[in-house]
């Protein structure tokens, strides 16, 4: 499966992907939440404007609901983020509609690699009821992240050869010892590493 057009497309995009915020209240727990439409709002226009779809195709599953969030390029190719299945609490359509709004929001979080955040209002609440200290610690530097041309590198390794992007993810991030969600988060110093892993794969499966 040919990926050297939506890969770096969809790197693109990534970096611009909004935070998806908890503006929906839950008035069983009292909680917070990010709504579907929320998740949509935050990736779409950035997905839209470098030629990427978004679709999210559902399969046939008796127990419940079974969800796959794609990706479909302006030249025709396709990237799937994987079949997520969530079971319906009820055998009925409230069920079922329940489970598939549960299943799309978290299939869509996971492969834009986006995490729920506050909204500002709380954050700001937060912030002005938490008493200033008298003195403030020195504000740690952020480390250095790679550039846009090494994440297409990367991506383009990534597609060429056919490895899980969120399984690579992963192990940047136990390397780096920070959470890594998108190539735009990865660490200057975690660029050669990765390369080298890449590579050893390409010349394997070569």
């Amino acid at each position: 499966m040919e990926m050297n057009k939506i890969a770096p497309a969809f790197v693109k995009a990534q970096q611009s992907f909004a935070p998806a915020l908890k503006t929906n209240t839950n008035p069983q727990f009292r909680s917070k939440y990010v709504a579907l439409d929320g998740c949509i709002e935050a990736v779409i226009d950035a997905l839209n404007s470098n030629g990427i779809a978004l679709l999210q195709p559902t399969h046939e599953c008796e127990s419940g609901v079974v969800v796959e969030t794609l990706f479909v390029h302006e030249s025709g190719q396709t990237m799937s983020g994987g079949k997520l299945h969530v079971p319906a609490a009820k055998q009925d359509p409230q069920g079922y509609g329940s489970a598939l709004t549960y299943a799309r929001r978290y299939s869509l979080m996971s492969a834009c690699g986006i995490a729920p955040e506050d909204d500002d209002g709380n954050a700001a609440s937060r912030t002005s009821s938490t008493p200033t200290a008298k003195t403030t610690a020195p504000a740690k530097t952020a480390p250095k992240k790679i550039t846009r041309e090494q994440q297409e590198e990367i991506a383009a390794l990534v597609a060429e050869t056919e490895s899980d992007m969120a399984a690579l993810m992963a192990w940047i991030s136990k390397g780096a010892g920070m959470v890594c969600n998108t190539l735009s988060e990865v660490p200057a110093d975690a660029y050669e590493p990765v390369m080298k892993r890449l590579k050893e794969k390409k010349e394997q499966t070569a």
